[in-house]
C-alpha cells in the first residue's frame, strides 16, 4: 500500500471526523465557553498534552525550515478561526466557505509559485466561483459573506490554502511536533480574539465537570490524534487533493447539522454548495498536465 494511498485515506477519514466537530464546539458554548473561549480551552489542552513529549526529545523541533514551522502554525490559526466560525454562522455554509480553499491553492501555485497549472483547474475555479456567488447571493443581496461566521470561515480558508502549500513544499516536521505547533498557533489565535468576541466567561460550578470532559475529549480526539494524522498526510499530498478529500466534512457537517441542529439550506445555497464541491473534484481530476503540475510542485 503506497504512502499516497494511505495519506489519502487518512485525510478522507479526517474529513468525516471533522464533520461533527461543530457539536462539541456548540456544546461548550452552551455550557459557558462561548465565542473563541471554547476553542482556546480545547487547543490549550492539546498544547499541554503534547508539550512533555517535545520537552523529552527537543531534537524533534530542531533544524527545521522556518517557513515550514510558520506554515504549520498558520494552519493552526486557520483551524482556530474555522472552529470559532461555527458559533456565528450555519454549519454547512461555514464548512463550504472553508472548503473553497482548493481554489486559493491553485491561484497560489499559478501566481506565487509560477507553476504551469492544468486548464481543467481553471475550469474548476470558474465553477467554484460561480457556486460561491450563487450560494452567498441566495437572499438576493451581494454575493459576499453575510455574517461573522461566514467571514471568519472565508478568511480561514484562504489561510489554510497558504498553510497547506507551505507544509507541502517545505515541511519535514514529524507528526507529533507538527501537532504541537498547529495547536500552539490555534491557541494563540483563540486567546487573542476571545475577548474581542465575547466577555470572559463565568462558569457555573455544576458545569465544571461537563466542561472538563468535553474539553479533554475534543482536544484529544480532534486536536491531537486527528491533527497529528493530518499533518503526516498533508506533506505527502498535493494541497488541492488535501482540500478535496477533506470535503467529506461538507457532507457529514451539513447532514448532522440538519438532523441535530435543524439547520436547512435554501435551494440556491444547495446548488451553490454543490458547485463548490464539483470545483474541488475537478481540481484533482487526473490529467497528463496535472501529473506535470504535481511533479513541478515537488521540485519547487
Amino acid at each position: 500500500m503506497s504512502n499516497s494511498f494511505q495519506a489519502s485515506a487518512v485525510v478522507l477519514l479526517t474529513g468525516i471526523f471533522w464533520g461533527v466537530y461543530w457539536v462539541p464546539i456548540r456544546t461548550l458554548a452552551e455550557l459557558g465557553l462561548d465565542g473563541a473561549w471554547g476553542t482556546g480551552a480545547i487547543t490549550l489542552s492539546a498544547v499541554i498534552f503534547l508539550l512533555p513529549f517535545i520537552i523529552a526529545d527537543q531534537s524533534l523541533l530542531r533544524g527545521h525550515n522556518v517557513l515550514a514551522i510558520a506554515s504549520i502554525m498558520l494552519g493552526g490559526v486557520a483551524f482556530a478561526l474555522y472552529s470559532i466560525g461555527f458559533l456565528y454562522g450555519k454549519v454547512a455554509l461555514v464548512i463550504l466557505l472553508w472548503f473553497f480553499s482548493p481554489v486559493w491553492s491553485v491561484l497560489i501555485a499559478k501566481y506565487l509559485l509560477r507553476l504551469q497549472v492544468p486548464r481543467l483547474r481553471f475550469v474548476a475555479i470558474a465553477i467554484g466561483l460561480t457556486g460561491l456567488f450563487i450560494m452567498l447571493g441566495s437572499d438576493g443581496g451581494l454575493p459576499i459573506p453575510r455574517n461573522l461566521g461566514e467571514w471568519i470561515a472565508f478568511i480561514a480558508g484562504i489561510m489554510w490554502a497558504f498553510a497547506t502549500a507551505g507544509m507541502r513544499l517545505k515541511s519535514k516536521v514529524k507528526p507529533l511536533p507538527a501537532a504541537l505547533l498547529f495547536a500552539l498557533g490555534a491557541t494563540m489565535t483563540s486567546l487573542l480574539v476571545a475577548p474581542l468576541l465575547e466577555p470572559v466567561p463565568t462558569i457555573e460550578a455544576d458545569d465544571v465537570y461537563a466542561i472538563a470532559v468535553a474539553v479533554l475529549l475534543t482536544s484529544g480526539l480532534w486536536w491531537v490524534i486527528s491533527i497529528a494524522a493530518l499533518m503526516w498526510a498533508t506533506v505527502r499530498l498535493d494541497p488541492a487533493r488535501v482540500g478535496i478529500l477533506l470535503m467529506t466534512e461538507v457532507v457529514f457537517g451539513a447532514a448532522t447539522a440538519a438532523v441535530f441542529a435543524g439547520e436547512s439550506l435554501s435551494v440556491a445555497e444547495i446548488i451553490g454548495g454543490f458547485m463548490v464541491v464539483i470545483c474541488g473534484i475537478l481540481e484533482v481530476w487526473p490529467t497528463r498536465a496535472g501529473s506535470r503540475y504535481s511533479a513541478a510542485l515537488e521540485r519547487w
